[in-house]
């Protein structure tokens, strides 16, 4: 291929150089020397996971810049969620630096949080829409998403995040505790959206992270919760942090929950979330997944059932439960990689019995 004069001459005498995919320019120009546009840029080499073509494999990435308004921070530990597995399945035809779940250091010098651990809002809104004017940033039509939509992510040495997004962490709570917070604020989002649970029969369906934590949270709430899984390992989890917890059985029991949280992570999880949803009750989806899903609509009209989508949520309700002590998060880790072997540690979170598996650069 020649060398990185070689490959810069061709590039610009095509014009590959204005459209180079991601891989060019992150392992044959940058590395050496990136010129955008007339200007040279120090290059500082990072280790990171990087998705691309439903591959995945670790590179030399740039040590990402912190504009202003952002903080560059150092990542500690980031959690493989089952959104970067869809990822790597196709969802969005994603390419680039996954991962969202993380807790880290922030290394900017000028930042008021130099030193400081934080964790972060996965949301990077304009602020200047009516969404955002409305307190609603996390459904900006223009948002970019961190890991997912149009920001590298954390499987990473180094990430970058507008500085509100970032918030700080309790010394009480340890990093493989704190890289916790983003999906514990998902599932607390449960709360703010129905408001009280306190004495509703509940069915969580997915013993995996999410389901657990979401049990959790409810339980706390006065919920009474089953959770249903189909992993024999995932249910001893369940139990060992004390939920009631059930093997999913082949026929899902009719009509017999208020509350039906859907976290199975796949398409089949909410046609029987519906099936098990009394009249006038509430089905809460959690999933994404690369796919359809596909189910009879008639019944959620003839039995008024509501169906809510359920995302994101605010980090100040998951770091106090955390600082509290009043969820379990510890048994929940199936396994730890060091992110050079980030490849491997995919392929063990896709094992049906792994619920959750931690990365450190």
């Amino acid at each position: 291929m020649g060398g990185p004069g070689t490959i810069l001459r061709k590039a610009l005498k095509t014009r590959l150089f204005w459209r180079a995919s991601e891989r060019l320019l992150i392992e044959y120009l940058l590395p050496e020397l990136c010129v955008l546009r007339g200007f040279v840029v120090n290059y500082q080499p990072m280790k990171a996971l990087f998705f691309e073509r439903r591959k995945a494999r670790v590179i030399d990435a740039p040590e990402p810049r912190a504009r202003a308004g952002y903080a560059k921070v150092k990542v500690l530990v980031s959690g493989i969620c089952n959104t970067d597995l869809e990822l790597l399945r196709g969802y969005y035809g994603f390419s680039g630096i996954p991962g969202h779940e993380f807790v880290g250091r922030v290394v900017s010098p000028g930042s008021p949080l130099a030193g400081r651990r934080v964790v972060g809002e996965i949301n990077l809104a304009c602020g200047r829409c009516s969404w955002c004017a409305a307190g609603l940033g996390r459904h900006c039509p223009r948002r970019a998403v961190l890991g997912i939509v149009k920001h590298p992510g954390a499987h990473a040495e180094y990430l970058t995040l507008p500085e509100p997004n970032l918030v700080p962490v309790p010394d009480s709570v340890p990093d493989e505790e704190a890289v916790f917070t983003e999906p514990l604020a998902a599932a607390c989002e449960i709360l703010e959206q129905l408001g009280s649970v306190a004495g509703r029969k509940t069915a969580v369906l997915g013993a995996g992270k999410l389901g657990l934590l979401a049990a959790q949270v409810l339980a706390q709430a006065g919920a009474e919760v089953s959770v249903f899984g189909r992993r024999p390992e995932k249910l001893r989890v369940a139990r060992r942090i004390g939920l009631d917890a059930r093997p999913a059985p082949a026929r899902a029991p009719r009509a017999q929950f208020d509350l039906v949280v859907e976290a199975t992570g796949t398409p089949a999880g909410l046609p029987r979330a519906i099936q098990m949803t009394k009249p006038r009750g509430t089905v809460v989806m959690k999933s994404t997944f690369h796919g359809l899903a596909r189910f009879d609509a008639a019944p959620l009209v003839v039995n008024e059932i509501t169906v809510v989508g359920s995302r994101c949520g605010r980090f100040a309700p998951a770091l106090d439960l955390l600082a509290r002590r009043a969820v379990q998060v510890g048994p929940l880790i199936s396994a730890e990689y060091p992110l050079s072997r980030a490849p491997a540690a995919l392929r063990y979170a896709a094992r049906p019995s792994a619920v959750k598996v931690l990365l450190r650069p």
